[in-house]
Parts: C-alpha cells; structure tokens; sequence
C-alpha cells in the first residue's frame, strides 16, 4: 500500500490526547482508567482508516474499543471519524501492532480483530503474516483466558495459512464463512477494503477463534 505523506499528522495526533492515548504503556494493566466505563475491551491490530472500529463501537456501547495502527497518515482518518462521532467507547494508539504485551497486560483483551491484514504472499515473509505463530502467542498473552481473534480477508491464501496456523496452535475454530457476503451472518460491519473489494466481485472470507 502506497501511503501519502501528510506532514501534518504528527500534529494532529497529538493536539487529540483525550481520543489517541500517547503514553499506551502508563495504561497496561489498568485500561479502565482510560474509559468512561468499565466493560469489555476490544482491540483492532491495523484499523487503517478506521471505519469498521467507528461503526463497531456505536453498535456496541456496551465494549471499549481500541484502534490500533502504526501510521500516522492513515490514523488521522480514524481520528476524523471519531471526533465527528464523539464515541466514548472507542481511543486510538498510533503504535506497532507487535509490540502489544508493551501495552496490555494478561486479561486486558476479550477479542481482537484482525481486518484486511497484509497477506505477505512470499513464502519468505511469512513470519510477517498478522496470523502467524507468533502473533498468535503474542494476542494470547494480552488476551482474557477464551479470548477470541476475529478474522477478515479477501485473500485466499491467507485464509487457508490463517485456518491453518489456528489450528497447529490448538485454537478452536468457532465460525467460518468462505463467502461472508453470501452467507446468513447479520451484524457485519464492513471495512474500507472490504467494501471496495466486494464492489468488484471478491469473494470475502471470515472466521472466528477462540483459545482454550
């Protein structure tokens, strides 16, 4: 992904510290301070634009969320949306998504998505893959005990490495749907990419895991 340099953002991000938490460490453990409630925290690793945790978080008051992504141009646009919005439920890190156990502690997560992640298709760089080992041992030490991941793509291979990686790692596969538009499942709420690729005929995967 080809990302447009916005000079500004840097500012930007700071100038909001009541919705992008810039110190994420001071919070591990105590993530509740953070909130205006003390409930359910959902986090997304790479929320891009932030349209899926926006419209999570309206649907659902009665979760914390939290937007997890590494660039500053893409973030902004998360920003946008949640000052048009006001949620309360909802912050933003503008940090390295592996570099989670730094800001959660054991039992801080109940469930983490992953949307539209980077498929890393070489075989080379497949420890890169958001679905790999070991991010899978990484969610883990962050997550309550049957804390669940959250899966979306539209790219095949990844979906059938990810179902793959699941279940070497003995997580228990919930739910799968190999053509999530097609399918019965209500509530979905759909990314930025996931609405471009459906317009052009993609065929969106998705699953649910949980670990036990």
């Amino acid at each position: 992904m080809r990302l447009r340099n916005k000079p500004w953002a840097r500012e930007m991000l700071d100038s909001h510290p009541q919705h992008v938490i810039s110190s994420p460490e001071q919070y591990k453990g105590n993530w509740k301070a953070v909130f205006e409630k003390e409930q359910p925290l959902h986090i997304e690793v790479g929320t891009g634009k932030g349209r899926f945790i926006t419209e999570m978080a309206k649907a659902h008051p009665d979760i914390n969320y939290i937007g997890i992504e590494l660039y500053e141009s893409v973030i902004v646009s998360a920003l946008d949306r949640l000052i048009a919005a006001d949620i309360p439920n909802l912050k933003l890190l503008n940090v390295n998504g592996e570099k989670l156990t730094e800001y959660f502690a054991k039992g801080d997560v109940s469930r983490v998505y992953l949307n539209f992640s980077d498929p890393w298709p070489k075989t080379r760089h497949a420890k890169r893959r958001l679905t790999y080992k070991s991010f899978l041992k990484l969610y883990e030490e962050i997550l309550v005990d049957n804390g669940e991941i959250h899966f979306k793509t539209d790219n095949q291979g990844l979906f059938e490495f990810s179902l793959m990686s699941f279940s070497e790692y003995g997580l228990l596969l919930k739910y799968v749907s190999l053509d999530l538009h097609n399918s019965d499942f209500e509530g979905n709420i759909m990314t930025e990419y996931e609405e471009k690729f459906s317009q052009k005929g993609s065929r969106i995967y998705r699953c649910e895991v949980q670990y036990r």
